[in-house]
């Protein structure tokens, strides 16, 4: 079962909220926040590459930094490994407070630890995005290219002030507790700008924190009529198959969306081995097929959500740092199964039991299968080292 911190986060009231679709749409407002901000902005992102992107990132970045306005780019040492020493001078020569979020043990060839993988702005603790989406070329609608399908959430409200002091507490390595409360002061009662309850969000768990896994949990207990599920790299493990599985005996409409290309063949392998696994218990599933997938989001009976980096698999569940936002809504939730629904109508191929058995061999199905417990072994060996603090 889970383990770990079992405190239940309450929802905050009067915020506004948007979804934002990744690529232009996101890439066009990412930088009018940054314009627009007067004190601080923290913006902490798994894969930050020097490209295009990027760099209009960087500038915007660097135009606050210029204007006196403390800004704070925290990168994941892993992912964004090969960004340049030069740009990273750059940012920092204008005045950009940049560092990368570093593993237990690394080298130039050799990475062990856990991942921060959330991706998250915060500016002057008043206006906030929080999805999937990392900053690169590949999730921007570059040379005609589409981007991959990704989500991110727009808020403004009081919900924004708790997200800026966990970017603070992220920020700040253990010890240095002055420079926490350096950086946090008293952010100014904000008025009610919209009506949409808000819940952040976490999994760690070195930090004994899985309340986005519990999320889904609570999602499949609490499902009344349907569940719309879109993960670019769905790989759920016993726990969450458990529940899924309770819920569709229950007659639930369970769907999801899940990948047709990916950028990682292993795991796709590994997910179409679960495929059978899905169709008979009579769980509808998509395959999306305009671009790769990289989004992940969950949706309830057209009255709740869960958005942000966390992926349905056990990497997500035990060897990030992952952050989600749950809305509690039922306008938000209505546009997102609708726009799901869209996805799934246009955008995307559904897979029968009949179809899989015609598409994929016996010998494919061996490769399925391999990959399938190659993945599980890298999860149980990548996960085994952590204890809870």
């Amino acid at each position: 079962m889970l383990r770990g911190n079992n405190k239940k986060s309450a929802y905050i009231s009067n915020n506004k909220t948007k979804l934002i679709r990744g690529g232009r749409e996101y890439f066009t407002l990412l930088p009018q926040l940054i314009s627009q901000a007067q004190d601080t902005v923290h913006f902490q992102v798994y894969i930050y590459e020097d490209d295009e992107t990027g760099r209009a990132v960087g500038s915007a970045l660097m135009e606050a930094a210029k204007r006196g306005v403390k800004v704070y780019l925290l990168a994941d040492g892993y992912a964004s490994k090969e960004l340049s020493a030069g740009f990273i001078k750059e940012l920092q020569s204008a005045g950009v407070y940049f560092r990368f979020y570093e593993p237990l043990l690394k080298s130039e060839h050799f990475y062990f630890g856990r991942r921060m993988h959330q991706k998250v702005l915060v500016v002057d603790g008043h206006y906030g995005l929080v999805g999937g989406i990392n900053i690169s070329n590949r999730y921007n609608d570059i040379d005609d290219e589409p981007a991959w399908m990704d989500w991110a959430i727009y808020m403004e409200g009081p919900v924004c002030g708790a997200l800026h002091k966990i970017c603070i507490d992220l920020w700040a390595k253990p010890a240095q507790l002055a420079l926490k409360r350096s950086m946090r002061h008293e952010l100014p009662n904000l008025p009610a700008t919209g009506s949409s309850p808000l819940r952040i969000r976490r999994n760690d768990w070195v930090k004994s924190k899985n309340q986005i896994s519990r999320s889904y949990i609570e999602m499949f207990k609490k499902a009344s009529s349907s569940v719309i599920i879109m993960s670019g790299y769905f790989l759920p493990g016993t726990i969450i198959r458990h529940h899924m599985s309770r819920a569709a005996k229950r007659g639930i409409d369970i769907r999801v969306i899940v990948a047709e290309k990916s950028d990682v063949k292993l795991a796709k392998h590994a997910e179409r081995y679960m495929y059978r696994w899905l169709l008979k218990r009579n769980i509808n599933l998509f395959e999306y097929t305009k671009s790769v997938l990289h989004g992940k989001m969950a949706t309830r009976d057209k009255k709740w959500v869960t958005i942000g980096s966390y992926n349905v698999n056990d990497i997500s569940a035990y060897a990030s740092i992952e952050l989600n936002i749950d809305v509690n809504d039922t306008e938000f939730a209505t546009n997102v199964h609708q726009q799901l629904e869209a996805i799934m109508q246009n955008d995307c191929v559904q897979i029968t039991e009949e179809e899989y058995n015609k598409k994929y061999n016996i010998f494919q199905r061996f490769i399925q299968y391999c990959s399938y417990w190659l993945v599980r072994i890298i999860f149980y060996l990548f996960t085994f080292y952590f204890k809870q603090q």
